[in-house]
């Protein structure tokens, strides 16, 4: 079923998921990583999985009752394997889990502390160049190396 997404106003997580939708909503499943950022449980997030779903339910009302009760009651919602959009949340606290950030450090590291770019069109080509440069030459697995710290009492 074709879903029709109009273009978020602003930059938001559904504006986010509605545009990754849009690039294939013919996808027979999406699965979506996320971590626990409490918007990423919104309560618009609910109800675009709802239309997007095409459920015919009462989702309640927000910090009251029903599926929008709480972030615990929408969380349980979008991690439901039975929608076509399922979302997986990293655990709290698991920054270093999400291989990505890490990349974003390097880049922020090597590149973008002290760049000094002219337009936006140098910026893309010197993040492209710097990917392309980091893939022949840096590139590797990272190495977990965290092992883990006791928590005191």
């Amino acid at each position: 079923m074709p879903v029709s997404v109009k273009p978020a106003r602003k930059s938001t997580i559904k504006g986010h998921v509605e545009q990754t939708i849009a690039t294939d909503p013919d996808a027979v499943k999406w699965h979506l990583i996320m971590d626990y950022l409490n918007t990423h449980q919104s309560a618009s997030l609910v109800r675009y999985v709802v239309q997007v779903e095409g459920l015919d339910i009462d989702l309640g009302i927000k910090g009251k009752s029903g599926i929008l009760q709480s972030m615990k009651t929408r969380t349980e919602f979008l991690t439901d394997p039975s929608h076509r959009i399922v979302f997986h949340f990293t655990p709290k606290h698991c920054s270093w889990l999400n291989q990505i950030e890490m990349w974003f450090g390097i880049l922020m590291q090597k590149l973008l502390k002290r760049g000094n770019f002219l337009s936006q069109a140098d910026l893309k080509t010197r993040i492209l160049d710097f990917i392309d440069y980091f893939n022949r030459t840096m590139a590797k697995p990272f190495q977990w190396t965290y092992k883990g710290k006791a928590l005191a009492a």
